[in-house]
């Protein structure tokens, strides 16, 4: 059973990091640069695209971030040209994406654990607070130097990554405005945030934050994305807008590609 549990576990998280290799997205327009980051100790690649509007005008833009930011079999290729198709459709306003590129994945996406079986997916794990150091310390910096941006900034993830993006929206919820997680890996640590959501909701900041999250068929994910639902539901948060989707008839690694448009509509489109 033992060897059975951590086949699961290591089949998600490889699904999830190859999810973006199964279909060749067109590589858009974007600049590269790298940040030697203190906070990870380590040179790290930024991919950023901006839309046809950046260009034309002088106007100030919200950011979207997201982990597994690389262009070769991550996904910062399908999540820049989703946001092209729904910007030029005028379905949401334009928006920068900053998409941070992958070096020791399953370190950076998680928290610490006290599972023997997580501890062995990787020689390290647990570096979720330094890479969002990273984040906020270093590259949310550059980008405003850089770039010509608005205070409003948004997070996007799958899997370790959905975990990431859970983990941040209770632990700084501040950070971000809008967070996005697709099939979120909430059984890490023994399904803790779920486990401590309640507590860390009494302590949700006054300004107004979004999360839209969604659980495939891995049962696995599923039951704990469900509870979630049923305790922000609880709890009914007057700050928050919140929205869970259900999706049974998605696998771990379809789910990311079938529900973006809608969680990116319902994110920044029309309420």
């Amino acid at each position: 059973m033992k060897f059975i549990k951590v086949y699961l576990i290591l089949s998600i998280l490889f699904i999830g990091c190859t999810n973006s290799s199964q279909k060749k997205d067109p590589i858009p327009t974007h600049d590269t640069f790298t940040i030697a980051s203190k906070q990870v100790g380590e040179t790290r690649t930024i991919n950023v695209w901006t839309p046809p509007e950046y260009k034309t005008s002088a106007d100030s833009l919200p950011v979207m971030y997201m982990a597994d930011g690389g262009i070769i079999d991550e996904d910062f290729p399908h999540i820049a040209n989703t946001l092209a198709e729904l910007i030029k459709s005028k379905d949401i306003p334009p928006m920068i994406l900053v998409g941070i590129a992958n070096t020791q994945r399953r370190r950076d996406l998680t928290g610490p654990t006290e599972v023997k079986e997580d501890k062995e997916i990787a020689p390290v794990v647990g570096g979720s607070e330094k890479f969002r150091a990273f984040i906020k310390e270093e590259l949310f910096p550059e980008i405003n130097k850089r770039y010509r941006t608005t205070n409003e900034k948004s997070i996007i993830g799958e899997s370790l990554s959905g975990l990431f993006v859970v983990e941040t929206f209770f632990l700084t919820p501040d950070m971000f405005d809008n967070y996005i997680a697709f099939d979120p890996s909430l059984w890490w640590n023994n399904h803790s945030l779920v486990k401590t959501a309640k507590e860390n909701l009494i302590k949700f900041p006054k300004t107004e934050k979004r999360i839209w999250f969604a659980g495939s068929s891995a049962e696995d994910i599923s039951l704990f994305t469900k509870e979630l639902s049923e305790i922000l539901k609880t709890k009914n948060i007057t700050t928050l807008k919140w929205n869970y989707s259900p999706e049974p008839k998605e696998e771990h690694n379809t789910i990311f590609r079938a529900t973006k448009v809608k969680a990116i509509k319902w994110t920044f489109g029309k309420q």
